[in-house]
């Protein structure tokens, strides 16, 4: 069993983690450094230790939220652990509320991930439970330095979540995912680093391609306009201006000004297509879509992009190599680019241009 001060240390951490923002983290991390003082009685943390030194039987189990965190445990844990994943392809983790069930298979899982940086914020409080009883409790993003994160001044005070749109960050996290299970299960550590280091040489691979197809786009068209702010961190490591009629939570609702400046900017640069999203009400795009075309422009939905969650499982889409190659491959051929049909790999379901 874990120690109260081991218990408290995950505690503090998983509260750090969950509000990890420029503006709250100093105060959340004065008040569980004041909680963890009056649990433990002293100042010393200790070392935590994730398995409480018991025997595993194998596979244990690991529970993860969003499609691109389970894809990415699943191919580190290997045949070590059963990775259950509680968010399918069509949910919005902004929004997701954990159910009944989603707490019973929350505790009775080994070891949790999540993204982290609040994109799963309506289960903070069920984290921090968690955590509190001594379970491992992961935020995946823990690992990147702040000064790689996206704070939109739309957003102030908030770190951009979508971290996986950067093909580069989210194999950082990768290794951090190996670490973790490392730490959990030290008698399989190397198991779990050497699959890591295959997992990030084929995320290698994706990010060159993603970069090949999106420079081969026409400068003056490398404007990618999305239902909600999911591909900043796709624009800033590929070279795309990125617009959006809603911020980077799906909460809120696009206003009528902020469609308007959408058609405005469309229009005058002469955007040839706009996108919609698997997991996000397509009504703000469509309102760009009408307002271009009775301005006399004929805008194009240039296809629909996973952003927040991925294709359906057991496709090659249901994974993140197969949802980003979509993605770039989808953004590249609609805004005049050159990539193959079939994606880096031939392997795209032929919805790459799903208009």
């Amino acid at each position: 069993m874990l120690s109260s001060s081991s218990k408290s240390f995950r505690h503090l951490h998983l509260c750090l983690q969950l509000c990890r923002t420029p503006r709250l983290v100093a105060g959340v991390a004065l008040l569980a450094a004041v909680s963890l003082v009056a649990i433990t009685g002293c100042s010393d943390l200790g070392s935590p230790s994730s398995n409480g030194g018991k025997a595993l039987t194998y596979p244990y189990r690991i529970v993860t939220t969003c499609g691109m965190v389970t894809d990415m445990v699943r191919n580190i844990a290997g045949d070590k652990a059963q990775v259950i994943g509680l968010m399918g392809p069509t949910v919005d983790p902004h929004l997701h509320k954990p159910t009944r069930s989603d707490v019973r298979v929350l505790s009775e899982a080994d070891v949790v991930f999540y993204v982290g940086l609040m994109l799963e914020g309506r289960m903070a409080d069920t984290f921090v439970s968690l955590a509190a009883s001594g379970k491992p409790v992961y935020a995946v993003t823990e690992v990147l330095d702040e000064s790689k994160l996206r704070e939109p001044p739309e957003f102030e005070g908030h770190w951009d979540p979508h971290v996986w749109m950067n093909v580069a960050l989210w194999s950082e996290c990768a290794q951090g995912v190996a670490e973790r299970l490392a730490e959990f299960d030290p008698a399989n550590a190397q198991y779990y680093r050497d699959n890591a280091t295959q997992y990030r040489q084929e995320l290698a691979a994706l990010d060159n391609y993603v970069r090949q197809v999106i420079a081969s786009i026409p400068e003056q068209q490398r404007m990618l306009i999305t239902a909600h702010d999911a591909f900043g961190y796709f624009g800033d490591a590929y070279g795309l201006k990125v617009e959006s009629p809603q911020g980077i939570t799906t909460e809120s609702e696009p206003s009528v000004e902020d469609v308007n400046q959408l058609v405005d900017l469309v229009v005058e640069n002469k955007v040839p297509a706009i996108f919609v999203e698997s997991s996000v009400n397509p009504k703000g795009i469509q309102a760009i879509q009408q307002g271009a075309r009775q301005r006399g422009w004929k805008l194009q939905l240039g296809g629909r992009l996973f952003s927040d969650a991925m294709g359906a499982e057991g496709t090659y889409e249901g994974t993140y190599i197969g949802m980003m190659d979509h993605n770039a491959t989808t953004i590249a051929r609609a805004l005049g680019g050159e990539a193959p049909e079939g994606g880096m790999q031939g392997r795209l379901s032929g919805a790459a241009i799903d208009k």
